[in-house]
């Protein structure tokens, strides 16, 4: 998914920290790399891979130092796991300098890097948000005008960009028509920060503004700052995983309490698929706040059956699928007094691959449970996400390539149940939200044109 965060803070030595701190905030949306751009007289920066706080040292933040600041935390989709791809990407053009941190993925990148290349542009990466630098320094040219430029890489784009940008001391945010990833504005002291989740705003003890509506800009120069409309749509196509699984439970998205959402789709899920048993539990952290729902609504207690390793990063999100096996046990293990002896209806968020689900059941039959019932408080996932999140091929979703009895006989649970779409769609709308959900992985209906696919655009 990634991270972005754009920031702006009259004192410049500050400014970096709260961007670090910002940026700690999102690190659950990206484990890779971490990097910040700042800007005073010319564009500094400091990228690596890894975790934030294994990036950055107090050092640092002295180089970094400038009132004009973007980050940027990264899980890869377009783009191998390597420092090249690391971001934000800096450009120095005619234009001035530009630096681009991106939340999304491009489903034309090749289309539009032949393009620029044929024209005589250079790439160091093999990113799409290299291709978006390389568009706005173009833009730039024609007409230094950040809404000029804003427009023309509207019209160039297609799928899901979420951007947090500096154009030499002016943050920009922008989010795409559709509105695929969350942005949201902030005041902090005498500054302003955008960022993908408002968890980042609460880290810093701002106050929330509101979030950036799709096709909308927001500027911000010398402490001003600006909303523009850059483009219409008729229509929305906001992830719907973000409310299932990717955002903080603790953030607001859209004016949707994500603790809420995923409540309320413990509540449907228990209505729709109850289960005998002694207690609840949870596949932590993902799956807890909807555990709770479930148990709330079907009156079983709720207990902890597994236990997560703090210091293990989220096993869906790492690059390799070696690593995501051999890190299920470094990453929870069992209550053995809680669970021994007894039938657990075991609620997670979502099943994509299946992996940590088959081990985690295994264990927790292995540690003396009489039945494990498996909750998942999602639909079943289908199909690949072309628009940043690490789905890539139906080869590797287990429930397009299985039916549920057929996942059920894998993970050697007695029972499994998902929650319905409708359901799905009916828990969101209990916590405030429409019905204008990119739901492509759940329905194989994409809403931007993707080779190969249905498209309801």
């Amino acid at each position: 998914m990634c991270g972005v965060v754009g920031l702006y803070h009259p004192n410049g030595e500050l400014a970096p920290r709260l961007t670090y701190y910002s940026l700690f905030s999102l690190q659950h949306r990206g484990q890779e790399s971490a990097g910040i751009a700042s800007f005073d007289n010319h564009i500094r920066q400091k990228r690596g891979m890894g975790l934030v706080t294994e990036v950055f040292n107090d050092e640092d933040f002295e180089l970094l130092a400038g009132r004009s600041v973007i980050g940027h935390v990264r899980y890869s989709t377009t783009g191998k796991s390597k420092l090249e791809n690391a971001q934000p990407f800096v450009v120095k053009s005619k234009a001035g300098y530009i630096a681009v941190a991106h939340n999304g993925n491009l489903v034309n990148y090749v289309q539009l890097r032949n393009e620029l290349e044929n024209e005589g542009r250079v790439f160091t990466t093999n990113s799409d948000t290299e291709v978006i630098s390389q568009l706005l320094s173009k833009f730039l040219i024609e007409k230094k005008d950040i809404t000029h430029a804003l427009e023309r890489l509207n019209e160039s784009l297609v799928g899901s960009y979420t951007l947090t940008m500096l154009f030499d001391d002016a943050v920009v945010g922008f989010r795409d028509p559709l509105g695929f990833k969350p942005l949201c504005v902030g005041r902090i002291d005498e500054g302003y920060i955008v960022c993908s989740e408002s968890c980042a705003i609460d880290a810093l003890g701002g106050k929330f503004i509101r979030d950036v509506k799709p096709g909308e800009a927001v500027i911000i120069r010398d402490g001003d700052i600006e909303f523009v409309k850059i483009a219409e749509s008729e229509r929305k196509a906001v992830c719907i995983f973000e409310y299932i699984y990717f955002a903080r439970p603790d953030s607001i998205i859209d004016g949707v309490s994500v603790y809420r959402a995923r409540s309320e789709m413990g509540k449907v899920l228990a209505r729709e698929s109850p289960a005998d048993a002694d207690f609840v539990s949870a596949v932590p952290d993902s799956g807890i706040t909807a555990a709770i729902g479930y148990a709330q609504e079907s009156g079983l207690p709720y207990f902890e059956g597994l236990i997560k390793n703090r210091y293990v990063g989220r096993t869906f999100i790492m690059p390799a699928q070696s690593l995501r096996e051999a890190s299920v046990r470094l990453k929870v293990n069992v209550v053995r007094e809680n669970v021994k002896g007894k039938s657990v209806v075991l609620v997670d968020d979502s099943i994509v691959r299946g992996t940590t689900s088959r081990r985690i059941v295994q264990m927790i039959k292995e540690a003396g449970a009489k039945e494990v019932h498996m909750r998942v408080g999602s639909p079943p996932i289908i199909a690949p996400c072309y628009f940043g999140i690490d789905m890539k091929s139906r080869e590797e979703l287990i429930a397009a390539n299985h039916t549920v009895e057929e996942i059920r006989e894998i993970f050697g649970a007695d029972s499994l149940a998902y929650l319905s779409l409708e359901g799905l769609l009916e828990a969101i709308k209990r916590a405030g939200g429409g019905r204008d959900y990119c739901l492509a992985c759940l329905t194989s209906r994409y809403p931007v044109p993707v080779p190969g696919e249905e498209c309801v655009c």
